[in-house]
């Protein structure tokens, strides 16, 4: 696939002419739908992805991962027990789907997926941005493999059974590249786990500023379940089952094609 052009991430304008760049997805063109601090959201007019227009530079998107954390004490290190409690029922239920081999967080931050992976039975590795936080990892649950740097850059010379991307993907700006590098690195079989906000979920807060999954610009696109699945089929991963989300998100489960 990695002769297949796909829509730009940034620049150029819409095919309506409107200015903005267009969707990822589906190529549409968009037309405004918010503001949050001077940083604008578009909406695509075919799929609805909602996404930020124009998308931040690399050196801010990586700006973002430097000690996102506070020293590995705020977020998710708050309460690092029941962080682990709540990866290893996720993890149980992946291998219904995949009862063994090898996994891979892909942003795993503080290593709770990945430790938690590991006491399933899996051969555990994360992959993570942020500096401080792969060190709390590696502190903390040495007996796993991590990698410091982008999925577009890692290279492990073999393929995976099980990935887990939970809650990274709607920071990506260039989702095609970030996608087709996990599907890159799966095995015909393998399953993903993905999660991530639902800007259009029953539950969301009708006025976006009480939402705190929107937060622009280290949040740069929305999904639906529908466009998800889309963007996911574009790279030869296909939806076989979704969870029930009580909070604004989306849970699901996509499987490599052969």
């Amino acid at each position: 696939m990695g002769d297949t052009a796909y829509p730009p991430a940034a620049g150029g304008a819409g095919r309506d002419g409107s200015g903005a760049a267009p969707c990822q997805v589906c190529g549409g063109g968009a037309v405004p739908y918010a503001d949050r601090d001077g940083h604008a959201l578009v909406r695509c007019r075919d799929c609805g992805l909602i996404y930020l227009d124009p998308m931040p530079s690399p050196a801010k998107a990586a700006s973002f991962y430097v000690d996102a954390y506070d020293g590995a004490t705020s977020g998710y290190f708050a309460k690092p027990g029941a962080k682990l409690r709540r990866a290893r029922g996720q993890m149980r239920r992946l291998a219904r789907l995949v009862p063994a081999g090898r996994f891979l967080d892909v942003g795993c931050n503080g290593g709770f997926a990945v430790e938690a992976a590991r006491l399933q039975g899996f051969e555990a590795h994360g992959l993570e941005l942020d500096p401080v936080s792969i060190a709390y990892a590696r502190d903390r649950f040495p007996r796993n493999v991590y990698f410091h740097g982008p999925v577009e850059s890692y290279r492990p010379g073999f393929a995976f059974d099980a990935v887990h991307c939970s809650e990274v993907i709607e920071h990506v700006a260039d989702v095609n590249g970030f996608v087709a590098a996990i599907a890159g690195l799966m095995r015909p079989g393998a399953v993903l786990h993905l999660t991530t906000p639902d800007i259009g979920h029953w539950r969301r807060p009708r006025d976006l500023a009480r939402w705190d999954a929107f937060c622009p610009p280290a949040h740069c696109l929305y999904f639906s379940p529908a466009n998800l699945a889309r963007l996911l089929a574009r790279h030869g991963l296909v939806v076989i089952k979704r969870r029930f989300a009580w909070k604004p998100g989306i849970k699901l489960f996509a499987r490599k094609q052969d």
